[in-house]
């Protein structure tokens, strides 16, 4: 009894450290000045942190951790043109249904295109979720380690410590060529812009 409330006491404080850590670690980052308010959960907006990116602009490399923890950078897909679909969790209805999309109706027909889906779950959760819905056309990647892309591409929700829900398109030279942050949290992006963008490129 004595062991099973100590360890039960310790699971605590590693939750409480690590909710400390994401609390304290959002705030070094600047408020984002251009999508800041753009969104909104239960009809209140939300403050986003890090650094915009805007159409046509480079797309900032970031580094984030594959389902075996190994690092991936952008810089990996060079001369490669990437989709990035953000969402907030995969353990949530519409996370699943936008990641189980990108997978299932449009990675097959965009073949050329790497397809990146970027939440902050961590890795094994990650890979937990692929195997379960068969997640195999799509790189599903944490951003929970580092927390790079949530910086440079300014999509942390601040007091949440996850990614807004969001579609990014890079062109073969990693120019953001499309761009759709999901003004609804609980809805899912608007696909068929998604595929015309695609279409251009």
């Amino acid at each position: 009894m004595i062991l099973k409330k100590m360890i039960t006491l310790t699971g605590l404080l590693t939750a409480s450290a690590f909710a400390l850590n994401v609390s304290a670690e959002q705030y070094q980052f600047p408020v984002n000045q251009v999508d800041s308010g753009k969104i909104s959960a239960n009809n209140n907006k939300l403050t986003l942190r890090g650094k915009p990116v805007e159409l046509g602009q480079p797309a900032p490399n970031f580094k984030a951790a594959n389902n075996k923890f190994a690092p991936v950078s952008l810089s990996d897909f060079a001369g490669k043109a990437v989709l990035v679909s953000t969402v907030p969790s995969l353990d949530t209805g519409i996370c699943s249904l936008q990641t189980k999309h990108f997978n299932d109706k449009i990675a097959n027909n965009y073949s050329d295109v790497v397809m990146l889906t970027i939440s902050m779950d961590l890795p094994f959760a990650q890979s937990r979720f692929c195997k379960t819905e068969n997640i195999t056309q799509i790189h599903t990647l944490s951003d929970a380690v580092w927390r790079e892309f949530a910086e440079n591409y300014g999509l942390l929700i601040e007091d949440m410590g996850l990614l807004a829900r969001s579609v990014i398109i890079l062109d073969k030279e990693h120019n953001v060529v499309y761009k759709q942050l999901v003004t609804n949290l609980a809805k899912e992006p608007d696909y068929i812009s998604v595929e015309a963008a695609l279409k251009k490129l």
